[in-house]
């Protein structure tokens, strides 16, 4: 069973798509603020805590882009779309005389 055949796994998808992207921006930000606090004040307390909030939205980005592997078909699935794969040329594919 493929996402595209049960809706509860489509929406599961289509939800940690979203969170993926949450996460990704808050690995962004936490890098820069990290960057500038080992900067600004290397071994201060904001920075180990710049860097505490990194290895979470990197660990939380992982287990996502994991679970989303899970979620995507296999090589053997067949799209949901069969029309196009029917092997027989439409009528846009005839030659005008």
């Amino acid at each position: 069973m493929t996402p595209t055949d049960d809706p509860t796994a489509a929406r599961a998808a289509r939800q940690l798509r979203r969170i993926q992207a949450f996460y990704a921006a808050g690995v962004v930000l936490w890098t820069a603020s990290s960057a500038w606090t080992m900067w600004d004040s290397p071994g201060s307390r904001l920075m180990w805590t710049s860097l505490l909030l990194l290895a979470v939205f990197t660990g939380l980005l992982a287990m996502t882009s994991r679970w989303l592997g899970h979620l995507r078909p296999t090589g053997s699935a067949r799209p949901s779309h069969h029309a196009a794969f029917s092997g027989r040329a439409g009528r846009h594919a005839v030659p005008k005389p």
